[in-house]
């Protein structure tokens, strides 16, 4: 939801490459595509070199007749059908490939990156910066799998600019224009190594987290950390969308390798460009209050395909699904973004390249991107990676989370879809195999061991067993014992924790929490971050009620229950609407 212009590039209005008009029509009169002055033969569908013609790139405004020795038309007609039957095979077949790379408009509307022809779709991208934290070498980028594939990380931010006139109508709020923008659509999007599923976590726009120090690139204004746990939300205003991308990182440890952003008017012009994408409500909505408050979306029971105004309408109504909450806001997102995904690969119309055309147009003007995404050729190859995961293979899921006051924070079952993510395990729990994986050493180095500051606590009370008395004690003797001189015993009451955990509060400490369960040897998956800890705290849990050896169990990798999963092919779901805004 590009905020700001930046990194966009400047060229006199009307020029292009090659003196080419801007908006010069890319499509002779036959519905060609005509290579645009300057652009390069290679980036055009060559010839077949065993049909009679000399292998110039189809569609060239400028075409060579060939005639047989004798010069006979006849034989310069059979050879001009037999040239025209090739080339009309030809068109469709690459209708046919493009029209499979509108994936790349998963979620966010990157499709119609396939258009290599055009040159002039990378001016319409706008660039910002990917990072500007301090501490944006911390999270450390995947290892590489068996055949050199890396995990794909990408951050889909929806900002609710109100910073032209188009925006401010669609958003409202009269007193916000030109204020400082808001991320109030947080989406990261997971793709496995193999590229064999694609996993969506949505953080409400309320969770509270700590901001980490970020430079704005543009005016070198620098924005110190937050003390206080700060809204999600206010990250996209202290500096621009790669603040938003530092928070992620500090929070999840998962490395960030793009960024795609989209405002108000890029929603409505997406979802124009697609022609509707299907919803479903179980009974009559209108969300809209007695005092105004709500998106406005009106709708009857049933399934309607929505575009333009009503899609954006869908997107932020709160007030009408379920309990009124962001959480209720995500998972209709999630609804409508597995419906588009579903949507663009059934419908044949998108085969249709004026139609294509439309949309490469649309997606490049809606978009603001980091550098590493920044031009056509970028977005197409990430189209690529992104089409090869099967439908079925799509999990959405929301950050398992609990109130704090009228906002939220992330919950300890929160870190555990985190850390599935970072060692690469799908979320769909149909991987066909099992597989263990690599342990991601912390990129911050640990004290030594003396020096390591633990807090031990008693988490061995269970549902049918009151705890071990003393167990914490015990425990603290150990760890001096093995040279952790700075470990101490919490006094508080025992806690229900089923499994041993070392937990910690941010990046900077996990290198020792890693160490510590080296030591001790607690799994790796049991290393997890927590808000709910000032330290590193060992939580000796129900696994581990006596003796000094601990004995790891086996590792539970399944998502857990709060994550609010949707699966990409379930197309059988309806929002389910509030009683109090039934239309």
């Amino acid at each position: 939801m590009g905020t700001r212009a930046r990194g966009k590039q400047s060229r006199p209005r009307g020029h292009h490459a090659g003196g080419a008009g801007r908006d010069a029509d890319p499509y002779n009169r036959d519905g060609n595509p005509v290579r645009l002055a300057g652009a390069p033969a290679a980036d055009y569908e060559p010839s077949d070199r065993g049909d009679g013609t000399d292998g110039a790139p189809a569609g060239t405004a400028t075409r060579r007749r060939h005639r047989s020795p004798s010069g006979s038309r006849a034989s310069q007609g059979g050879r001009s059908k037999r040239a025209r039957g090739i080339s009309r095979s030809r068109r469709l077949h690459w209708a046919l490939r493009w029209s499979a790379t509108v994936l790349a408009i998963l979620i966010v509307g990157s499709a119609g990156a396939g258009y290599l022809y055009y040159r002039h779709l990378n001016g319409n991208i706008r660039k910002d910066a990917l990072n500007l934290g301090d501490e944006k070498d911390k999270a450390a980028k995947a290892e590489a799998n068996e055949v050199g594939q890396t995990p794909l990380n990408i951050l889909l931010i929806g900002s609710d600019a109100r910073d032209t006139k188009e925006n401010q109508k669609l958003g409202g709020a009269r007193n916000t224009f030109n204020g400082v923008p808001l991320a109030d659509v947080q989406m990261l999007l997971h793709v496995s190594a193999d590229r064999s599923n694609l996993s969506v976590v949505s953080m409400p726009r309320d969770t509270l987290l700590q901001i980490p120090r970020c430079t704005d690139p543009h005016d070198g204004k620098v924005y110190e950390a937050t003390v206080i746990p700060t809204p999600a939300n206010e990250s996209l205003g202290r500096g621009g969308p790669g603040c938003t991308v530092a928070t992620w990182e500090k929070l999840t440890g998962i490395h960030i390798d793009h960024f795609m952003q989209i405002d108000f008017s890029g929603v409505v012009s997406m979802a124009d460009a697609i022609g509707g994408v299907p919803v479903c409500v179980d009974a009559d909505i209108h969300s809209r209050d007695s005092q105004g408050h709500g998106s406005g979306l009106k709708l009857t029971k049933g399934t309607h395909p929505v575009k333009g105004k009503q899609a954006l309408q869908w997107l932020r109504t709160r007030y009408g699904f379920g309990d009124g909450s962001d959480l209720m806001r995500a998972r209709a997102q999630h609804m409508y973004m597995n419906s588009m995904v579903r949507q663009l690969r059934e419908n044949a119309t998108l085969t249709n390249p004026g139609k294509l055309r439309s949309l490469a147009e649309t997606a490049t003007k809606a978009l603001t991107v980091d550098d590493g995404l920044g031009t056509v050729k970028r977005l197409y190859d990430l189209a690529v990676e992104l089409r090869r995961v099967p439908t079925r293979s799509i999990t959405m899921t929301t950050m398992p989370n609990q109130y704090a006051g009228v906002r939220v924070k992330p919950t300890p079952d929160a870190f555990t879809l985190f850390r599935l993510l970072r060692e690469d395990i799908s979320l769909t729990g149909k991987s066909g195999k099992v597989r263990t994986p690599k342990t991601v050493a912390s990129h911050d180095p640990s004290a030594d061991d003396s020096q390591i500051t633990v807090l031990v606590r008693n988490g061995t009370r269970s549902h049918t067993l009151a705890p071990v008395e003393g167990r914490a004690n015990e425990v603290t003797h150990l760890l001096t014992d093995r040279g952790f001189l700075k470990a101490t015993a919490d006094t508080s009451a025992a806690v229900a924790q089923d499994t041993t955990m070392v937990r910690y509060p941010h990046t900077d400490l996990e290198g020792d929490a890693q160490r510590l369960a080296k030591v001790l040897g607690i799994p790796a998956s049991s290393v997890t971050q927590s808000p709910d800890v000032t330290g590193v705290t060992l939580v000796v849990g129900a696994d581990w009620r006596s003796g000094t050896a601990y004995k790891a169990q086996k590792e539970d990798n399944r998502l857990p229950d709060t994550a609010d999963a949707l699966n990409g092919a379930d197309s059988g779901k309806c929002m389910p609407v509030n009683p109090n805004y039934i239309g």
